[in-house]
Formats: C-alpha cells, structure tokens, sequence
C-alpha cells in the first residue's frame, strides 16, 4: 500500500475510529523520499507494534511498503510494556518504558506499550506517548490519546489476545508488591520477573528481613509501626537493647511497602521517629513503617543479579555491584547532615552522590557480596533480574549483635542486604545499565537476555527462545584513534562543559549518543569536554589565560558515559586509567563473564557481549579537533551554554571544516547575547515580533551601589514593579528570578557577592523553587519587566466544563511557549509550539526543564487556550524570528504568545536547546505527522549539519 513509512501502535489496531488519513507535515518535507529510505533501511530498530516491519522501494518518488516474506517464516515476540502505577515513583516508571522501549526494538520484537494510572485505570497508549514528560502531563493526554480498559478484567483479556509476553516496568506499588503479576499469572499471561507470591515478601522489608534472617542471613533490627499504634514503651525497649538513647538516637525511618527511596526519613529518638512515621503516614505513602538502626560508618551498595539458568533452572549470576558514595561539598544545610541515599539524590544530578563499579572494597568482600546476592536471589525464589541493596561495615564499625554465625560475616566486616528492587530502574543511566555495560552488554544486549530468559518459563513461547535473529551492535567506543571502517559515517557526540548546564548537557549528550547507535551506517563516539578546573588542575595555570584550543575532552568507553554528574565521568576516567584500579576491574570482570558463560552459552538466543573493556582517551580540544578532520567525521554539539553555545566552538571546528549540528558562528554568538537577541529583532514589531526592554547591569556596580537606589533606578526605567533578572550571557535557565523588591534584589546580588550555586526554595517575597546560580557569577546581568502571564494548572483533581483536567482563566490573554525549529538557513520550519506550566514558582527551574518527572509541557497547545489561527501566526513569528537570526539546523526558541493575536514577544533563543529524553524538543517532534521518533529527529539533525558542509 502507499503511504509514508511510520511507526504503528496497538492503539491506531484498537481504536475503530482512527483516521488514516494524515497529511506529511513541512518536517518530514525537509527530506526527501530516497534519503529517509536510506536512512530507515539502516536502523536496526524500525517496528514498535502493530505491523511487521517493511522493506521499502522508492518509485516515482513515493515510497511503497512491501511486507518482507521472512517475517511469514519467523515469529514475532509481542511484547507488552506495562508502565506507571499508583506509587511516588510513577515519573520513574516512565522513564525506564523511555529507555526499554528505545532498545528492545527490532525486527524480531513488536513492542506494544501499556499504562496503569493512579487509580488503577488501564489504557493502551501510543509509543509516542511514552515520550511525554510527567505523570502529569501524561494523565492530562490519556483522555484525547489512549483507548481506556472498562476493568483490570477487560485488560489482563485483552493482554492475553494481544501479546506473547509483559515485561512491568511499574515501580513500587502493584508493579513489584505481586499486583500486576498476580493478575497476569490469574489469566496465564506470561511475563518477565518474579512470581506474585515472591514479590509480596520481598517487597515488604519487614517480612523481608525475617525472611532472611531465617535463612541465615545477617539483617538489620527494626521496629514495626503500623497504622495508628504508638507503644511508646515498647520503641524505647527496643531503642535500649539496640544501644540507643531514646531521646537522641539515630535511626532510620522508611515505609516497608515503598521503593527503596521514597520518604526515607532520619529521626533521632523515640518521639522524633514517630513523628517521622506519622509524616510517612500522612502522606499516604504507607501505613506500615520501619524504624532502623542507622548504619552509621558503612558504605552502602547495589548489585544487579542477573539469572541466567534454563527454564525452572535457577542460575543467578551478580554483576559488578556498585559503591554509592555520598558526597556532602562545602558548607552544608543541617538536613544535608546525615544524608541518605534518597529519591532525589538517585535520580537526579545533584552532585551529592558518587558511584563506584566495582567498589572500593576488599576484593574477597566485593565476591562475598555476589556470593551472597546470589545466595538471596535463589533463597527467596526470585525471577529474572532484580537489584539488591545493602551495606558494608568495617570492623571499625560497631559489630550487629545478631551478626555472630549469620551468612555475611567476613573477617573485614559484616555485609547487610537490606532493600530488594523486583523492577530495577531503567533510565538509561541506571545501575541496570551501569553494572551491565561494565561487563559487555550494551542496553539492547542486557534486556533482550532478560526478556528471552522470561520466555524458557512458558512452553507457548519455547520458539522464541531457540534462536533470535538479532544481530548484536559492534562496540562503538573509545577506541577512535584506530582505523575506522570505510562503510560508516563517524560522529562525535560532545556534551559537558563549565555552565550550570553540564548535567543536562551530559543527559543531552548520552541520549543523542544512544540514539544514533540505532543506525548501523553510523560510528558514533560520547565525547566529554571536561571543566576549566580539570584542565586547570593539571596545568596549574591561571584561568584567565587559559588557551580554550588546550580545554580536555575525554573519548568515552560506553560504560562511563553512564553518571549522572560530569564530575563524575571525570572521576570514573581519572579510575579507571589508574593502574592498579584497572587491573582490579579487569579481574573481577573476566570473573562475572566466566560465571555468566556458564549459563548463557546454553542459550541460542544469546548473540554474545557487545561492549568491549577499553579505558577513555584523553585530548586537547585542538587535538581532538584534529582527529574529527582526520576521520571525516561529522561533530554533534550538545554542550549548552558556554563556549557550546557562543561561537566558540563552532569557529574552531569550522576553522578545520569539521562539520557539526546546529546553527553557525555569527548567528550562535548572537543568541548567546540576550541584548544582541532583541537588537537583531526590534524592527519586526509590525510583523508580531516584539521585544522586551532590558537594562545590563554589571556585578560590580550592583555590589557597590546601594540597594534601594538600583531598584528605584531600575523600576523607573523599566516601568514596572516587578523585575525578572538573568545573566546576560548564559543558558536559558541558570540565574533567572523573579524580583519584587528591593529585598529580593539584595537577596540575589548577596548571592553573587558569596558565589553561591543556588539560591534555596522561598528565599524571594514571592514562593519559588531552588534557582540555580552560573558558577562563577556573570559579569553582566540583564534586568527586564516580569512579564505576568495567566496561570495554567494541570490536575488530576480539578475538571472544567470540557472534561479536560486543565485550569486556565485567561485574563492577561499571554502564555509562555517554547518551540522547536528545524531546517536549512532561509527556510527554517517551526515544530507544534509547547504551552509551559510551572510546577513551582513563576520561572522553571533546569529540572523541571529537562528532568523527566518534574516539568509538565502541553504539546501541542489545547485549542481551549490557543486557536488554530493565533497558533498558525504564532508559528509564523517564530519562523521569522529563526530566519532573521540566520538560524540552520535546529534550535529552541523561548517567547510569550498573545492567544488572540499570536503576536509573539521573544525571551530567548537557545542554539543548543536540551535533547534529554522528555525535552519538548522530542514532544513536539512526536506531534509531528506522521511522528518522528527520537533516533529520526537525532538523524535529521545530523543529515542537515552533513549537507550544509557538502
């Protein structure tokens, strides 16, 4: 049949009334037929659900699909992905269905995907809708997008009709307490993970620890709350025979039916930890609670157990578990104190956390740990995979008391498994992932094993576990000096830096990185430019003087690309270069290999490991430089802010003619210089692009002059009473706040005067979030009016009269936008505009901007708020404005719209905008028709930096 290559869904099956009939939008007119054949036919992952996969010819400039007669010879594992759940970790959840259903597919895979709300309300959804940002977000287009299930009932039955297997990616809550895999095991649905009965224990930490204290295994004394009891007496018992004092002892206090991060809490003494569980209680996070002894001087763990056995068999093997170090820098708040490792600390780049594979421990420990994850793996009859947790405790450390001839007992210290995750994380920077690049699977590779070591369970699927036509990536790492094969296009993928914005470019980097690893035709190598500081620290040189050609970028390894912080891959390279250090990982790698052959070469569908043990490469800019001219290869930039974002880059690279993404020189050093930004548009007024006054400031003089006569100067000037103030040559979300007094003023100079990081929550007149602050402090400062917009508020709770859980009175008639722009110079095309809603505070803060689970992005906008008119002429402006600026490739561009007129006031332009994997970028990609998945949208923007150098 005729009609443009596009993914399918369950859903288009499902709904009967699903049009067909969908226009090409001027996106995927940028290419042409032949070149998106050429680029389709050279993924290896093409079909998500639905159909088979096509082959494709082009004739007469149209493509035409042809159904490929091996797919008529070979079955295809249907695969439903099952996300969200009831629990705190929902965002989470969505996150791994991100990044499972990124690498599972192929060929041989159909993947479709399934969501579980709240209120445990079924729905299939698209898999462009995995893409969306926030639960919130997320539940706010179930309504318009997903075809909803009338019962759990109807659901489990159509799963059984529909799909081979469940792989539940629901954190906490029904994913990993035998909710959902009691349900499937009721309508004999097979699935991947452990059964309904095992779940129920393991995920209870109570019942848990008696489990292994039973089995001989050293646990950690608790004390059970549950529900309204308070034995004060008996809390005070226990706190005397654990050597407490019950007014000041330290404990931990955490739900027993929770994820291993949600409302861990430390109390001190009897009184405070029941208020500590009263507060976990109230939270409706669980009404049964913990109390423990805090483990003062260990150092905690993860480990992923991997089984590896055939069929009933179990064979688990543990992977190279990871030391998480917590890391307390400078002055700290007196919470900060006693840091545990907690929900925010593991899933968002706080620079408070470090990690360590294998840890920094004994080796005879490290292999009493796997010995004895294994041990727990077998004992509590686990499936599949699953991560547990622990503690280690030098002898220097006060002995358990229960320790004495409990399994865990070494002569250096004791080991204490204390958290078993039935449903690892799947981000992409998961331990999942970490500990198994460590010993060569790459994402693909470790759970596609974990999905057909499911299949052995179930005879119906025997057929897919004798072979699997997947064929595994060839290592695509570090070693770039070598001789690169002449049949692919090489590129580097460069992220990091010295902004506030290096976390997010290092997010950015790693998923445009595995992105482009799914076309095969494609050499693609994680590259980090590394802070001024490191390179200072091995020069001793003064900052002022520094040489940017002589900055360090590191050639990454897979397996190091994988942290959360820069300062971490830094540290991990600084590791593993060390010799010594190395050679211990090299030891204890080829261990886990062996112990994981044993299993695995019985299996025909394992292809083998795929990620090679390389260390990283360490260059100069200039020489780095050097090697992409010598290679020919093309530079994808996702270094925001900095020398990423103002020309400096891209003159050096274009001083060699080394291709690279995004806009050119002239047109990067522009958009940096917010003043320069409205200087280059002023004259578009007429046209419905306007401009906000602004007056730059310097450091200097707003740390001499007094307070109260800056803000009166700069209120008078301005016009306004209310100040938005922002670092005139930054990124687009460190230092910005809202002032609306001269207290606030002197609050935000204060913390340029101290060179703080962030300014904490609610320190302004006006409630905020923590603002992020450019390290070190910008030398000019841009003050302009806040611009008040009308509030918009997302909410499960609140229905208008359209049925729409959307909240919006519309008085001052202006909403803030961001929107995407693609294209050659000239004749760049504007992507659906995405209306911003602010979880906290008037300004976003950089995680709500680009950290899955916390920002909340409507794309497109609803026609409730905006018409399609004022939506046309938006996008008009917003094109106008990218080619007045000369802008190529693609961009972001940050402006209020009026939603009568579509009249456009710009904020900003972002010449390397965010590319994490819920940036609004994907979301308004994905809006596109038909929709352009994340690897599409990341090869676009490689084929136009490639043509614009031809």
């Amino acid at each position: 049949m005729a009609s443009s290559i596009a993914y399918t869904s369950s859903l288009s099956l499902l709904r009967k009334n699903h049009n067909d009939a969908v226009s090409a939008s001027p996106l995927n007119a940028l290419f042409s037929a032949r070149n998106l054949v050429r680029r389709c036919s050279q993924t290896r992952r093409f079909a998500i659900a639905g159909v088979p996969r096509a082959t494709a010819k082009v004739v007469d400039d149209r493509i035409v699909e042809k159904e490929e007669h091996a797919m008529k010879k070979r079955r295809v594992l249907k695969v439903g992905l099952v996300c969200g759940g009831p629990s705190a970790e929902r965002g989470i959840s969505l996150n791994s269905a991100r990044s499972v259903l990124d690498h599972i597919q192929g060929d041989d895979f159909h993947v479709s995907c399934y969501y579980i709300d709240c209120n445990f309300n079924a729905y299939a959804i698209s898999p462009a809708q995995v893409y969306s940002n926030t639960p919130a977000d997320f539940d706010f287009k179930l309504e318009s997008l997903a075809l909803g299930f009338q019962s759990l009932s109807e659901f489990a039955e159509h799963l059984a009709a529909s799909v081979d297997i469940v792989f539940p990616v629901i954190h906490g809550r029904f994913g990993e307490d035998g909710g959902i895999q009691e349900l499937l095991e009721e309508y004999n649905i097979p699935f991947v993970g452990t059964g309904s009965n095992e779940c129920r224990q393991a995920f209870d930490k109570y019942d848990a620890s008696l489990e292994l204290s039973k089995q001989g295994f050293i646990t950690v004394p608790s004390f059970i709350v549950q529900g309204n009891e308070r034995n004060e007496s008996e809390l005070s018992k226990w706190f005397a025979r654990n050597q407490l004092d019950p007014n000041s002892g330290k404990v931990v206090v955490k739900p027993a039916r929770a994820g291993s991060s949600i409302g861990v809490k430390v109390a001190y003494g009897v009184l405070d930890s029941f208020r500590k569980a009263d507060e976990i209680i109230s939270e409706g996070i669980d009404d049964k609670v913990l109390i423990e002894i805090f483990l003062e001087g260990g150092s905690e763990f993860t480990a992923i157990v991997l089984d590896v056995g055939s069929g009933l068999d179990c064979h688990p093997v543990v992977l190279l578990p990871t030391e998480v170090e917590l890391q307390l820098h400078g002055s700290v708040h007196i919470t900060e104190k006693d840091a545990i490792f907690n929900y925010r600390r593991k899933y968002l780049p706080t620079q408070q956390v470090a990690y360590h594979t294998p840890p920094r421990f004994p080796i005879d420990v490290i292999e009493t740990i796997r010995e004895g994850a294994s041990l727990l793996f077998r004992r509590l009859g686990l499936r599949d995979f699953a991560r547990i947790d622990g503690w280690f405790l030098p002898n220097s450390v006060h002995t358990l008391s229960s320790s004495k001839s409990k399994y865990g007992r070494t002569e250096l210290g004791n080991i204490i498994f204390t958290d078993i995750n039935l449903i690892s994380g799947m981000e992409q920077t998961s331990f999942l992932f970490q500990q198994a690049s460590k010993v060569g699977f790459s994402h693909s590779n470790i759970l596609r094993t974990i999905i057909y070591h499911a299949c052995l369970r179930f005879p119906n699927l025997a057929s897919f576990s004798s072979g699997s036509s997947h064929v595994p990536r060839s290592s695509k790492s570090a070693r770039i000096s070598e001789a690169f094969s002449k049949s692919t296009h090489k590129i580097f993928v460069i992220f990091g830096g010295d902004t506030s914005e290096r976390q997010v470019s290092l997010m950015s980097g790693t998923n445009v990185w595995l992105n482009l690893q799914a076309f095969d035709d494609l050499e693609v190598t994680p590259c980090l430019l590394a802070t001024t500081s490191e390179y200072l620290s091995s020069v001793d040189s003064n900052k002022n003087n520094i040489d940017v050609s002589s900055r360090t970028v590191w050639s990454l390894p897979y397996s190091l690309v994988l942290r959360h912080t820069t300062e971490e891959v830094i540290a991990a390279c600084m590791e593993a270069i060390e010799p010594a250090r190395a050679a211990l990982t090299s030891q204890l790698r080829n261990r886990v290999i062996d112990d994981l052959m044993e299993g695995l070469t019985k299996h025909s569908w394992f292809p083998g490991f795929d990620i090679a043990d390389e260390p990283p490469r360490r260059f100069s800019l200039e020489q780095w430089i050097k090697l992409a001219k010598e290679v020919q290869a093309t530079v994808f930039i996702a270094v925001h802010g900095g020398i990423g974002e103002d020309g400096t880059l891209q003159s050096l690279l274009a001083a060699e003619r080394v291709p690279y993404t995004g806009p050119g020189v002239i047109p990067s050093k522009t958009c940096m210089d917010k003043v320069a930004t409205s200087l280059a548009l002023n004259h578009l007024a007429t046209l419905g692009v306007l401009t906000i006054n602004k007056d730059v400031r310097r450091k200097e003089d707003l740390l001499s002059m007094p307070i109260l006569d800056i803000w009166h100067n700069l209120t008078s000037k301005l016009q306004c009473e209310t100040l938005c103030v922002k670092p005139a040559r930054d990124g687009c979300s460190t230092g910005v706040a809202r002032l609306c007094c001269a207290k606030d003023l002197e609050v935000y100079v204060k913390a340029l005067e101290d060179c703080l990081l962030r300014i904490p929550s609610d320190s302004l007149s006006k409630a905020h979030g923590m603002i992020e602050m450019p390290n070190p402090p910008p030398d000019l400062l841009i003050f302009e009016p806040f611009i008040e917009t009308d509030e918009i508020i997302v909410s499960s709770k609140s229905i208008n009269e359209n049925g729409h859980h959307l909240m919006w009175k519309g008085h001052s008639r202006w909403v803030e936008v961001t929107v995407g722009v693609i294209g050659k110079g000239g004749s760049m095309h504007s992507l659906s505009p995405s209306i911003t809603v602010k979880e906290t505070g008037d300004i976003l803060s950089l995680e709500e901007k680009f950290q899955g689970g916390t920002g909340i992005n409507l794309t497109p906008p609803p026609l409730s708020i905006i018409s399609k008119e004022a939506l046309e002429r938006c996008k008009q402006c917003i094109e106008l404005i990218a080619n007045t600026l000369q802008l190529e490739g693609f961009s972001r561009i940050d402006a209020f719209v009026n939603v009568d007129s579509g009249e456009v006031l710009i904020i900003e332009v972002n010449t390397v905008p965010g590319m994490t994997p819920s940036t609004v970028l994907i979301h308004q990609a994905l809006a596109e028709q038909p929709p352009v998945y994340p690897h599409q949208f990341f090869r676009m923007l490689l084929d136009l930096a490639s043509e614009r150098s031809a």
